[in-house]
């Protein structure tokens, strides 16, 4: 039988405060790789446990039910991994560039990368995928131009993410939908009401930022859209593993299947490509990532990249991230937290900050975007309900606190892998995704007036979204 351990709020505080304080001094103080700060505050954590009176059976409960959650999602990193090696040595991100550089305004560069990213967001469901594929070419447009990569990285994920909000494929959209029973199609049309306009600020910040005459970056656009063009196959054929995700996107086909099926795809395409390549050269390439051996330093800088062993450490991050969060969970940590804020939430704005509060600090302490979703919507349906919101109301503020911000946290599951993915730390890029830090904003401004708050006994005014 599992013992039974009271813990006060006061304690649950203090170790949260002390989980936290390892975390942010080691990786924001210090500046060390997160891991070692994550294992360092489970460390603590399984100490403070032993000393309470909890048992190894606890312990490893908690660590096996947190890891279980992130199979998934270690799996499609590790598929990501593959996808970039093969994308490289197919010229499907070489032939990206080269376009991007014909047709996307070098003047309005930013603007024209969230743009672009919240379209490919809003097809593909994935603001992963967006970040991966795209978000690999913009980066090397961006950084060939002399732009700053913390800037450029803040518009591909601002825009990655707004479109992943506005996708029915999504799915995080999807878990927050049926974590708060509500139909999918309505939980988009309510974010709508904070989402857009928190878009609208992003476009034009991103249009003040990349205004620019790019003048000086002509030269450096052209002789790398050269060196591209002589080291790989710039064709529209190559393009063939995008319009691939997108039909997939379309038949709803889940992620693991449609990444392995591109994976297949564009081995295809390079052993086409190139017929003397053996098996075992690809094998390398899809394990280890693709060497970029060109006349250019910066291009193979930037092209050098992917492979299965690129996304190790992203992994080892979410295993013991979501070893840490497994946790405070079985100890009830967090539980005992959230307990007693359902007796002050005598308000609409008092319940949206809570809530928004709630799914912050899971991603802080937890780092799991999904579980940012799942424990604060268990945790404030009934006091969402006796208050006089809607269970949209929940899911918005699901989305708003939990979904957006997991990618600025620099230990969570979003941060680390595109801070590995686009070769930009976390707390570099983190003042320019303007879309997640505003949406809480949006959301609080919302609470105050009233506009676009659904309540128990009626609905805000928007056209209907049909699937």
């Amino acid at each position: 039988m599992e013992k039974k351990i009271k813990i006060s709020v006061f304690e649950a505080s203090m170790i949260l405060i002390i989980v936290l304080t390892i975390m942010g001094i080691g990786v924001i103080g210090i500046g060390l790789s997160p891991q070692v700060p994550v294992m360092l505050a489970m460390s603590f954590v399984i100490l403070w446990s032993k000393l309470r009176g909890f048992d190894w059976l606890n312990v490893n409960a908690g660590i096996k039910d947190g890891i279980e959650k992130g199979i998934v999602p270690i799996l499609i990193f590790i598929l990501i991994g593959a996808m970039i090696s093969t994308w490289i040595a197919a010229g499907t991100i070489p032939t990206l560039m080269v376009i991007g550089f014909k047709i996307i305004s070098v003047r309005w560069f930013l603007p024209s990368v969230f743009i672009v990213c919240t379209l490919v967001g809003s097809a593909v469901g994935s603001a992963f995928t967006v970040a991966s594929t795209v978000g690999i070419a913009f980066m090397g447009m961006g950084i060939t131009m002399g732009l700053n990569p913390a800037m450029v990285a803040g518009a591909i994920i601002a825009g990655a993410i707004f479109g992943d909000k506005l996708s029915p494929l999504s799915e995080t959209n999807n878990l927050a939908a049926a974590v708060v029973d509500t139909d999918l199609f309505q939980h988009i049309k309510d974010l709508l009401w904070t989402m857009v306009p928190a878009g609208v600020v992003t476009l034009v910040l991103f249009i003040l930022l990349g205004h620019d005459d790019a003048r000086n970056s002509l030269a450096k656009i052209n002789q790398t859209v050269q060196v591209l063009q002589n080291n790989f196959n710039i064709s529209f054929w190559v393009l063939l593993p995008i319009i691939l995700v997108f039909a997939c996107a379309a038949f709803k086909m889940p992620a693991i299947p449609t990444m392995l099926l591109n994976v297949l795809v564009t081995s295809v395409i390079i052993l086409i490509q190139q017929p003397a390549l053996t098996m075992n050269k690809l094998a390398t390439i899809i394990t280890n990532g693709y060497v970029a051996k060109t006349d250019n330093s910066t291009v193979n800088t930037l092209l050098s990249r992917g492979g299965i062993v690129s996304m190790m450490p992203t992994v080892a991050l979410i295993v013991l991230t979501l070893s840490l969060g497994g946790l405070l969970v079985k100890f009830k940590l967090i539980a005992t937290l959230m307990e007693p804020l359902n007796q002050h939430l005598d308000s609409s704005l008092k319940l949206i900050a809570a809530g928004l509060a709630a799914c912050l600090g899971i991603n802080v302490f937890v780092g799991e975007q999904f579980l940012s979703i799942i424990l604060p919507g268990r945790a404030f349906k009934t006091a969402f309900n006796q208050g006089g919101l809607s269970n949209d109301a929940l899911g918005r503020v699901l989305e708003e606190g939990g979904t957006v911000i997991n990618y600025l946290v620099p230990w969570g599951v979003g941060g680390v892998f595109l801070a590995n993915t686009l070769g930009v730390a976390t707390v570099a890029y983190l003042p320019f995704v303007f879309f997640s830090l505003l949406c809480p904003v949006f959301s609080i401004l919302s609470a105050i007036s009233g506009i676009g708050l659904l309540t128990s006994n009626k609905s805000a005014a928007l056209p209907e979204l049909k699937p």
